[in-house]
């Protein structure tokens, strides 16, 4: 089988179902940024330093990740409902609540937040602000379809979540470097 098929040439590509879409639609924009984040999810994972179980949380947030933007990649009805289809997995209110389960596991283990914090001081951690900021623009995509597409409101609760969860793994991360978190000052 070919890599390349040659029916994007014309800056076109598929929907989940067969419509065809440009490929600057805001459905693709919105997957394509979850799939970026993906990606940058896979280079935190992949870091020397992190250890098993946050391997094990991140393996789970790219599969939720994958669902995710399947279900935004499914073609749409003429009112702009979802088409369904048995076949796409769904999140569920067990994956929003596994991320929070996550977040308050690390948090116990954390100073209070004081201040707001400047990232960086250790790779690690440094790579976890990108997961969040990229998730955030995701997020943004994410609500920017919801202007034109219906959007499950699952799917925005776990991504709220997701950046939250690489806030509060990128203040772990330090922490366990043994690094101050560089606390924004403001200057006077």
């Amino acid at each position: 089988m070919k890599t390349y098929t040659k029916t994007g040439d014309k800056g076109t590509t598929s929907l989940i179902g067969g419509t065809r879409v440009s490929k600057n639609d805001v459905r693709l924009e919105a997957y394509g940024t979850f799939d970026e984040l993906s990606a940058f999810v896979a280079v935190l994972s992949d870091s020397d330093g992190v250890d098993p179980h946050q391997i094990e949380v991140m393996d789970r947030i790219q599969s939720c990740l994958l669902i995710l933007e399947s279900c935004l990649a499914l073609e749409t009805t003429d009112d702009g409902q979802q088409a369904t289809t048995k076949y796409i997995p769904q999140l569920t209110d067990d994956d929003v609540m596994f991320l929070e389960t996550e977040i308050d596991e690390i948090n116990a283990q954390l100073d209070p937040l004081k201040s707001l914090i400047i990232p960086g001081g250790n790779i690690l951690s440094s790579r976890a602000h990108v997961c969040r900021t990229v998730c955030r623009r995701a997020e943004r995509r994410l609500v920017e379809m919801g202007g034109e597409y219906e959007i499950d409101d699952i799917l925005r609760r776990f991504v709220n979540r997701l950046s939250d969860y690489f806030f509060i793994l990128s203040r772990l991360l330090m922490k366990r470097s043994r690094k101050c978190e560089k606390h924004w000052k403001p200057a006077k």
